[in-house]
């Protein structure tokens, strides 16, 4: 009986799950290791959907350089396991929903708590920085910027302001005293 009990209740979370993606205009939502492989699958079904809705070509290139800037940033910087049975894998959550004027890429990872200083920094310097600003910054970090241990520069969150012309959107929620959960979101407007 209490199978069929927690059946039920899981069920209830799928459909309560569908009708939350649909109402936000979630097209794609994935939680897992981010490989090259999941990152050809999503710009192969994104692309599939666009051209199925014939959305303007500039506006596809924008969202398909956002989207593995984004991934690419998750496979790179989410934190890593300490152990093989460690819940927290260098895994994150994609979404993209599409609403009447934008497209939204959401990203989310967990990061060592110590890195939201420079973080919240780097994106606050990128987001008051107007195009000529990103263009400087952009040449300014490839020739001298400080690569992390991890190989980025901030060069991927520049080059998405760059290209969507809007500020980075992120928040940073505990986890625990050791790791938080680091949520990006950028916008690309469909016009």
């Amino acid at each position: 009986m209490a199978e069929i009990v927690n059946r039920h209740n899981f069920l209830d979370f799928v459909y309560d799950f569908y009708l939350k993606m649909k109402s936000k205009d979630v097209n794609l939502v994935y939680e897992g290791e981010i490989t090259h492989q999941i990152t050809k699958a999503f710009t192969s079904l994104t692309e599939s959907k666009m051209l199925r809705e014939e959305e303007p070509n500039t506006v596809q290139k924008k969202v398909f350089h956002v989207m593995v800037e984004c991934l690419q940033n998750i496979s790179k910087h989410a934190s890593q396991p300490e152990t093989a049975t460690d819940e927290k894998e260098g895994k994150g959550i994609f979404m993209i929903s599409k609403g009447e004027s934008e497209y939204l890429v959401t990203t989310g990872n967990t990061i060592p708590t110590e890195k939201i200083d420079g973080l919240r920094y780097m994106l606050e310097n990128i987001n008051n920085l107007d195009k000529e600003g990103l263009k400087k910054l952009y040449k300014q970090q490839i020739r001298e910027g400080r690569l992390s241990e991890k190989g980025g520069a901030g060069l991927g969150f520049i080059d998405i302001a760059k290209k969507t012309g809007r500020p980075l959107e992120y928040h940073f929620l505990t986890v625990d005293k050791d790791e938080s959960f680091f949520v990006l979101t950028s916008s690309i407007s469909r016009k």
